[in-house]
């Protein structure tokens, strides 16, 4: 194994890292919304502070070794593909700890009827489950893997565009809870660009692997 072989197996190793860190915050974020657990949203925010750290490490690594090695097809192209996923990371880890700090917020638990009839757990988890996916993808560059996140981001449109429509039913049945209803379709917008996220860093790994661009495509 060359050097440069051994520095690329060192990069992926940290984006693996910073997987396992969002994909955590994710979880907690679910878990303390459900618990009502204001020190495991104190713990989100607290590990925000990783997630950053771990973002400005790959970002440097990558830097690095644009400048050492001067990279060439499928390796320039992971290369690349890596800053652009690692910033769809740190967007995703923004996301939770967005989510933890509106529940500080918070004053009391939320009502079970609300939260089945907007779906948001349902929600979580696909979401959850979609960064699971795309780091198995990105670990084994399993790209057809990485298109099947491209159909579970339309669950989780789906139930972004049923959101206005469930909310203000809930909000008419319920109008001494109407801030509850719309921290909940706060959180629904949420995690819909979790989704987005997920379905760059997909984009990303098929372009390192197959040299596709896939973004935009729809539009041209």
């Amino acid at each position: 194994m060359t050097h440069f072989e051994e520095e690329l197996k060192h990069l992926k190793q940290e984006v693996n890292i910073m997987f396992a860190l969002v994909h955590t915050q994710l979880s907690k974020a679910k878990d303390a919304l459900i618990r009502m657990d204001k020190d495991l949203a104190r713990e989100i925010l607290n590990t925000e502070r990783r997630v950053n750290a771990q973002e400005l490490n790959i970002d440097r690594d990558c830097e690095n070794y644009f400048a050492l090695f001067n990279p060439v097809a499928v390796d320039l192209r992971y290369l690349l593909a890596v800053l652009k996923i690692n910033n769809n990371l740190e967007r995703t880890g923004d996301i939770a700890e967005g989510i933890a700090k509106f529940l500080l917020e918070n004053q009391q638990d939320f009502d079970q009827d609300l939260l089945t009839s907007s779906k948001l757990l349902k929600m979580f988890d696909e979401c959850i489950n979609m960064m699971e996916e795309i780091e198995m993808a990105f670990e084994n560059e399993d790209t057809a893997k990485a298109r099947s996140i491209f159909k579970q981001d339309e669950i989780l449109d789906a139930i972004n565009r049923e959101a206005n429509k469930s909310i203000a039913e809930y909000i008419r049945q319920h109008p001494e809870n109407v801030e509850q209803a719309l921290y909940v379709l706060s959180t629904i917008r949420k995690l819909e660009r979790v989704g987005d996220q997920a379905k760059n860093i997909a984009e990303e790994i098929i372009f390192y692997v197959e040299a596709k661009v896939l973004k935009h495509s729809k539009k041209l």
